[in-house]
């Protein structure tokens, strides 16, 4: 995975501008091709201004595996045989996005495009190699979010690492300012359905769980009013890890951090999903949620 060049950023500008007059819809009535199926998130990947502190955070800290003989900047922690977090060096002192893309699996690269482009939806690819070294092919949404869609991997011996605290990568969050105009790409072309919504107060909204029409996983929608800080982006764009037992995960995390930065952590709170979690930032200020799977009600 490289750093954003000219083109891309060019390509990005042009043929995927999202604007809020874009719509998707089919091409032709008779468009009748099936959408294949998404099964799940592949990988997500950010950007870091640090990557030795980066390495100790999702290495070190969250005991993810990474390939030894892996090569360039970019590195790769795995959650598991199948999800991997990505993390690009560079990340500028000024530049408040940290978000490089979500991807998603899908068994069929070439109908989904086929699918995609009777929808409507303008795409890159399917490329042969995307900048994460994956077939794959890209959408922008309404909010300007790079979304990749990959070609499901044969399954990698070994993903886990005995340390780490998380096996699953559940979701993956994204800072919404247009609920209806994500929907059109997230629930209208690409299935997805609502599984939870909630807020701080009853009668106000602050988040909504859409869930991949073949897979467990799912995107959740983080609701804003006005522009978002670097530090909302921060806690929006986030990924959620789960982890079998709230309490034996805070031991390890506490017994992974420096005396000194524990008084930092905070711990383990019941979110308005009523599940069990845990907050974590990287160095960069990139949240990773700890979450176990069940309600405590």
């Amino acid at each position: 995975m490289t750093r954003h060049s000219t083109a891309s950023v060019l390509f990005l500008a042009t043929t995927l501008t999202v604007t809020a007059e874009l719509k998707f819809g089919p091409t032709s009535a008779s468009a009748e091709t099936k959408r294949p199926m998404l099964t799940g998130i592949d990988h997500v990947a950010f950007r870091t201004s640090d990557a030795a502190a980066a390495r100790r955070f999702y290495g070190d800290l969250l005991g993810l595996a990474s390939p030894a003989d892996r090569h360039g900047p970019t590195a790769i922690f795995r959650v598991n045989a199948r999800q991997t977090v990505f993390l690009e060096p560079g990340l500028p002192a000024d530049a408040d996005e940290r978000l490089l893309h979500i991807a998603f699996a899908t068994p069929d690269l070439q109908g989904l495009a086929a699918y995609l482009k009777e929808k409507g939806v303008a795409f890159e690819g399917p490329a042969q190699q995307t900048p994460c070294g994956r077939n794959g092919l890209r959408v922008v949404d309404y909010g300007g979010h790079t979304i990749e869609f990959v070609q499901e991997s044969v399954i990698v011996a070994g993903g886990t690492a005995p340390r780490a605290l998380s096996s699953r990568l559940l979701h993956a969050g994204i800072t919404v300012h247009s609920e209806i105009g994500e929907n059109a790409l997230y629930r209208d072309v690409l299935g997805m359905n609502e599984i939870w919504r909630g807020g701080f107060a009853p009668d106000k909204t602050n988040w909504v769980n859409l869930r991949l029409p073949e897979s467990g996983d799912y995107l959740e929608y983080m609701l804003r009013d006005q522009p978002s800080t670097k530090r909302q982006l921060g806690v929006d764009h986030h990924i959620c890890l789960v982890v079998p037992d709230i309490q034996a995960a805070w031991e390890q995390v506490r017994a992974r951090t420096p005396e000194s930065d524990r008084g930092k952590l905070a711990p383990p709170q019941i979110g308005r999903n009523d599940k069990w979690q845990i907050n974590l930032y990287d160095p960069d200020g990139t949240r990773v949620e700890l979450m176990e799977p069940y309600n405590v009600k």
